[in-house]
């Protein structure tokens, strides 16, 4: 009884991250460490501005050139943007977001290239960036408003574009389980501790979702032009 279990339980972890797990192992035993050198740039990135921000010099530069507060006028918000995705937050250990930026965008380079990993993480960040104005501007009385207060504070860093490439990525490599559990577990993050961060997660979550949709739609009708093109009929998926 027990070994069939287990043999179900490899089975179901083979189907899930079988196909990922594949093209990582392909990607690092071809290119070893040149498998990700745009995520080994990120990870030194963030190291190097949270070394500069905890000094009593390089605070107020990390501030002006990549934090971002709904209160900031939305030019200059979104010039810091792609540079907010490396600004890990005071408060929490810069470790887990190393962590965060090694495993997770290490993977999403490895398995959809640097100028995807890049487009779908500044485009997760920036949802969370422009939710927290639009949701400022409801105010609290609506379902998806913020109180007037969250316009100071810091957005996410790096955390939303993990959450956005971590959920593209599953969807990409049918990881549906996978999927469905970081959704589920930004949710009850929302669900637990109500605030800014676990908002924009959810936003980055919906912006994820639409350029999942868009990629397939873009799939779909390239397999149609193929099949058309060749005289046979289209492909069906």
């Amino acid at each position: 009884m027990r070994s069939t279990a287990t043999g179900r339980a490899a089975r179901a972890a083979r189907a899930e991250w079988g196909p990922l797990y594949a093209a990582v192992r392909a990607g690092v035993a071809e290119r070893r460490w040149r498998a990700a050198p745009m995520t080994l740039a990120a990870v030194c990135l963030t190291a190097l501005l949270q070394f500069t921000q905890n000094q009593p010099w390089g605070y107020q530069f990390v501030q002006n050139i990549g934090s971002v507060r709904a209160e900031d006028p939305l030019p200059p918000a979104l010039l810091r943007t792609p540079l907010s995705l490396f600004v890990p937050a005071l408060d929490l250990p810069v470790w887990g977001a190393l962590a965060q930026i090694l495993l997770v965008f290490g993977i999403a380079e490895i398995c959809i290239g640097w100028w995807r990993t890049l487009v779908v993480g500044y485009v997760a960040t920036l949802a969370g960036t422009l939710y927290a104005r639009v949701g400022i501007e409801w105010g609290p009385g609506s379902p998806l408003g913020l109180p007037a207060s969250d316009a100071q504070v810091v957005d996410t860093g790096p955390s939303a574009a993990v959450v956005g490439l971590a959920v593209y990525v599953c969807w990409r490599y049918r990881a549906w389980f996978t999927a469905g559990l970081v959704i589920a577990v930004m949710a009850g993050e929302v669900l637990v501790k109500d605030n800014l961060a676990g908002r924009e997660h959810l936003a980055a979550i919906a912006a994820a979702l639409v350029l999942c949709a868009c990629s397939a739609v873009l799939q779909r009708r390239g397999r149609e032009r193929v099949g058309s093109g060749s005289g046979l009929p289209p492909i069906r998926s």
